[in-house]
Order: structure tokens, then C-alpha cells, then sequence
């Protein structure tokens, strides 16, 4: 009998591996830029192709599944989401509509949608003029400037008062961000809940906690987040209207949100596990692997218990420095000495150059901890992440980073939305 046969778009080797391990036939695509020779071993076919570029990938997709059919089509890659919502419609498979990847993918039509629904309303504009800008912030006190797509805190701005809206206006423009929404600034603690769906019923299987100092990127992460009975409830019952609003259906999902004083209001949500090592951390405290079991959706086994209490807590911290050239980098085997701790990751080394803090990507690495309860696992992090020294001085000139939305996108070889200029006609059913 023949494996189970699998479709996986993007995502790293080790994330391919994990379908293969469970004895799964694997074609993966993966863009060129993006090819790691590591993934090899785990694939029966490979196709190096731009999965963002629609009409190419649907027309590869098709016939490789009418030669032998795919089950699922999986994908654990932000940028594509939206692609593979497209081709599950496409090939006539289970899981997440186009119309349910593009809702999630597409702000302000989430946004609407919630705030029709009732489901946590937020104050929001789309595309306004200066004028308009001006007079939303007037009216909401403080509001943050973002992106109708994208992820990683990209292009995402604070404006505090209304003075700050011309010095805002110009910075959008000097940046590129065209398309573009203002929202109301939400104030509270930060949160993002992390479940799994199977046929439309949907488990909470962890609430992370959120650090981002005085900014906007997120700094750090705990699971499970410090909360009492109440407003756990309350923020689980507001992801699962969500996700009952969008037609979710099947997988995992990172939904990410603010518990006001006026109760959970949802800041944005993907379908798919979370970034920024939230499946590491959950599996360390909760024992379970998301991406894993998003792998078993395409089995007919029994999937593992997904609702599990926790055992004690996990947090990462991110480490930053400087911006400029690193100098040096001291403190690693220190850290990673340190008790509780599970990971060291230093991503930069001498020479390289590190930029102002601008989105995930510009961060220099992490640390992980264990820890018998969030708040100290919270401060180990904390502590483990300082032991770690990154030297800077000033960059020479001419050496940083281009400052513009589209260069940084180039840079990581995406774009926001790859059905703006595709050919391939978009489900009766997806967001226009």
C-alpha cells in the first residue's frame, strides 16, 4: 500500500521532517531563495518554484495531482497561507478554504468582519487621508499605523498623540507603505492563543504571554500566560468566535490579542502554528507539537489529546543590541550553563551589522528557559538574555539596511499579497 501522498508549501527542513517521520509521502515546494539541501532526504518530489507566484504553482500542483492525488495540502509559512487556502480549493481537498486563509490574511476584511459580528469591536479606518488620520487619532487618543497584510511587526507604528500624526504621515511615505490602516491603540496585556481544529470544533491547547517593552516587536513569550480563571475564559471564548467566523476548519492557529479593560480584543490571527518558537514552548509545558499534529490531519489514526494542563512554564527572551557593527559577542557559554536553560541561539557574530528594531527580523537571537512557573521563567529568561553581550559600533556609512517596505521584502524574497497580480481567478467564495 502506498504512503499517504502530501502536499507541504515552504517552510524549513526540520518542519518537512516531521511529515515524513510519520511515514508520510512528501512533494514539497519551496522557493529557490529559500533552498535548504537539508530537506532532500524527507521529499519524494521537490519543486523550486515561487509558491507566491499563483498561476505557476497552480498549474504544477494540478498536474502532479491529477498524475496521483494529494490528501492535504499543508503549508506552516506565513507567506503562504493564502496560496494554500487557493490550492486546497483548487484540487477539491479538506482544510482551510481561500476564503478563510485570505480573511485571516487580509486585516481590514477581518477587522469588519469581527466588528459586524460583535466580536470585540475596534475603532479602525482604512487607507484615510492626513486629514482623516489626524481626526481618528483625535478621536481615539493614540493609534497604531500598519500594514492591511504582513506579519513580524512590519511597518507597524504607534502614533501617541495627535501631534505625532504629520511626523507618522511622513514616515509611512518615506517607507512605502501605500497600503496601509489605522487602528485604535488598545491597551493591556498581550496575548496570543494558540489552538488546534479539527472538522470546525476547535481545542485551546495554550495561552502565550507577550513582552514588548515600549515598543512594537515582540521582545519575549511565556507559556502559559499568568491569568486567572476569568479572563481566560473570556479570551478562549473570543478565539473561538473567531475562528467559527472565519470558517476555520481544520489545524492549527495563532491568534493574537489584548486584553483591554474592556475585555479581549483580537489584534490579528493566522492559520498556522505561531512563530517566534511558541511551538517549542508549547511543547516543552503542554507536551504537544503542533506542527505535528497538523501532519496527523492527513492520517486516520486517532489524534493525540490536544487539551493537556500544563507542566511548570517555558518563556524565550529575544536578545538585541545597538545598532551598528558587531564588535564582538560575549556571554554565550555562560548562558547556555545556566540553570533552566534550554537553548542559546546567537544569530549575529563580528562583522555583521545590526539594525534599529524595526521588525522580528532585525532581532540577534534568543534564549529559552524552563521554570516552574511563568513569573520565573519570565525572570530566567530575562537574566539568561543579559549574560549575552553584543558589541556595536556605529556603522560605516552607506552600510545599513534599505529603510523602504519594499526592500525589506525583497530582502526576504516575499510579498504581501500574491494575488494582486496573478492571472489565476480567486475562489467565488474569497474576500474581494
Amino acid at each position: 500500500m502506498s504512503a499517504t501522498r502530501v502536499l507541504v508549501v515552504g517552510g524549513k527542513a526540520g518542519i518537512v521532517r516531521k511529515a515524513a517521520a510519520l511515514g508520510l509521502e512528501v512533494v514539497h515546494v519551496q522557493k529557490p531563495s529559500a533552498f535548504d539541501p537539508d530537506v532532500v532526504p524527507y521529499c519524494a518530489q521537490l519543486l523550486l518554484v515561487d509558491y507566491q507566484d499563483v498561476p505557476t504553482v497552480t498549474a504544477l500542483v494540478r498536474a502532479l495531482h491529477e498524475q496521483r492525488p494529494f490528501t492535504r495540502v499543508f503549508t506552516q509559512t506565513e507567506a503562504a497561507q493564502a496560496v494554500a487556502g487557493h490550492l486546497t480549493d483548487t484540487l477539491g481537498l479538506p482544510g482551510n478554504s481561500e476564503r478563510t486563509t485570505r480573511l485571516l490574511h487580509d486585516k481590514p476584511a477581518l477587522r469588519a468582519l469581527l466588528n459586524e459580528r460583535g466580536i470585540g469591536p475596534v475603532a479602525t479606518l482604512t487607507r484615510p487621508s492626513r486629514a482623516e488620520l489626524r481626526d481618528f487619532v483625535k478621536a481615539s487618543g493614540a493609534a497604531v499605523l500598519k500594514p492591511t497584510m504582513g506579519s513580524g511587526s512590519l511597518g507597524v507604528r504607534r502614533i501617541a498623540c495627535v501631534d505625532e500624526v504629520d511626523e507618522a504621515w511622513a514616515w509611512r511615505e518615506a517607507f512605502g507603505l501605500d497600503d496601509f490602516m489605522a487602528e485604535e491603540w488598545l491597551v493591556g496585556a498581550e496575548l496570543s492563543v494558540e489552538t488546534f481544529s479539527r472538522a470546525g470544533s476547535h481545542t485551546v491547547v495554550a495561552v502565550t504571554g507577550k513582552e514588548t517593552g515600549q515598543g512594537v516587536v515582540e521582545l519575549g513569550h511565556v507559556v502559559p500566560a499568568p491569568l486567572d480563571d476569568a479572563d481566560r475564559y473570556a479570551v478562549e471564548a473570543t478565539v473561538r468566535a473567531l475562528l467559527d467566523a472565519v470558517g476555520f476548519v481544520d489545524g492549527p492557529a495563532h491568534t493574537e490579542l489584548i486584553l483591554t479593560a474592556a475585555g479581549p480584543r483580537v489584534v490579528e490571527s493566522h492559520s498556522r502554528r505561531g512563530g517566534d518558537r511558541i511551538n517549542d514552548l508549547v511543547r516543552l509545558v503542554h507536551g504537544v507539537d503542533l506542527e505535528e499534529a497538523t501532519y496527523r490531519l492527513a492520517l486516520d489514526d486517532d489524534p493525540p489529546a490536544l487539551r493537556r494542563a500544563p507542566d511548570g512554564a517555558a518563556a524565550i527572551r529575544f536578545l538585541v543590541a545597538d545598532p551598528g557593527t558587531v564588535t564582538s559577542v560575549t556571554g554565550e557559554a555562560e548562558a547556555a550553563a545556566a540553570d533552566g536553560v534550554v537553548q542559546v541561539d546567537v544569530q549575529v557574530e563580528p562583522g555583521d551589522t545590526v539594525h534599529e528594531l524595526r521588525w522580528s527580523e532585525d532581532r540577534c537571537g534568543f534564549v529559552v528557559v524552563r521554570a516552574a512557573d511563568p513569573e520565573t521563567a519570565v525572570r530566567l529568561a530575562g537574566e539568561t538574555a543579559a549574560r549575552v553581550v553584543i558589541a556595536t559600533e556605529p556603522a560605516a556609512a552607506g552600510r545599513g539596511r534599505p529603510v523602504t517596505l519594499g526592500a525589506l521584502l525583497d530582502e526576504v524574497d516575499e510579498v504581501l499579497d500574491p494575488f494582486a497580480a496573478t492571472t489565476a481567478e480567486p475562489s467565488a467564495t474569497a474576500p474581494r
